[in-house]
């Protein structure tokens, strides 16, 4: 199973911006697809952004997009999800995601491709 690691969850008024950062150890991220998934209270998870091994990136179309920008910085071995516009809707626990085999498909409809997990970084949008 491989080590992800998120921070840089926290408090946010509305319209306020946070940045998410998944860091990897013990592999080569940019080997792997990596997800975004976000599970608010009393909801299923949901798949909003992920990057793939050769940077194509896709994000969930109805909340995210044009609002989240997701970027990969091979030398510090991270993933960051820069979140824009945010509204009370975005408050959840965010989590990133990796897929067993490298250069795997980056997916976001759904969670079954991805093996290993972060312990997930909590994002509260509220006045």
């Amino acid at each position: 199973q491989l080590h992800l690691v998120e921070s840089g969850g926290g408090l946010v008024q509305p319209g306020g911006s946070l940045r998410l950062s998944c860091t990897a150890s013990g592999f080569t991220l940019e080997d792997y697809s990596i997800g975004w998934f976000r599970q608010a209270p009393g909801k299923e998870r949901e798949g909003i952004s992920c990057i793939s091994s050769s940077g194509r990136t896709k994000y969930r179309e109805d909340s995210v997009k044009g609002r989240f920008t997701i970027t990969r910085d091979s030398a510090k071995n991270t993933v960051y999800l820069q979140m824009n516009s945010l509204n009370p809707e975005d408050t959840a626990v965010y989590y990133c995601a990796a897929p067993a085999s490298r250069f795997g498909r980056c997916v976001i409809d759904g969670d079954s491709e991805y093996a290993s997990w972060g312990q997930g970084t909590q994002v509260t949008v509220s006045s």
